[in-house]
């Protein structure tokens, strides 16, 4: 499999993880706390697997990248959060960063 997708599918499942941890109420919440854990721990696997081929920065970068702007987006149309104009436009440029990542990367 390609080390992108395994980047790609570990940033997935730190957004799953990250949102985990709102929704655990801070890990009071077993059946939920157990499943972050669990995300996280599948997330730093699938990401150890795209660092075999590909720069640690730049697999570090876009993993941290998917996560934080995916659970930024979940943030605003699941949660109800600010949505404000300046918060889009950083989301943008995060996934700017992401995307120049690629295309730079290996």
């Amino acid at each position: 499999m390609s080390a992108w997708i395994w980047v790609g599918l570990a940033g997935v499942l730190e957004i799953a993880w990250a949102v985990g941890l709102k929704q655990s109420d801070g890990f009071r919440r077993p059946v939920v706390s157990a499943l972050t854990v669990i995300g996280m721990i599948l997330s730093f696997a699938l990401l150890s697997q795209g660092m075999r081929k590909l720069p640690v920065g730049t697999a570090y970068a876009v993993w941290t990248g998917i996560g934080s702007a995916g659970t930024a987006v979940i943030g605003i149309w699941v949660l109800g959060e600010s949505a404000s104009a300046a918060r889009l436009a950083c989301l943008g440029l995060i996934v700017a960063g992401i995307v120049g990542l690629k295309l730079c990367g290996d």
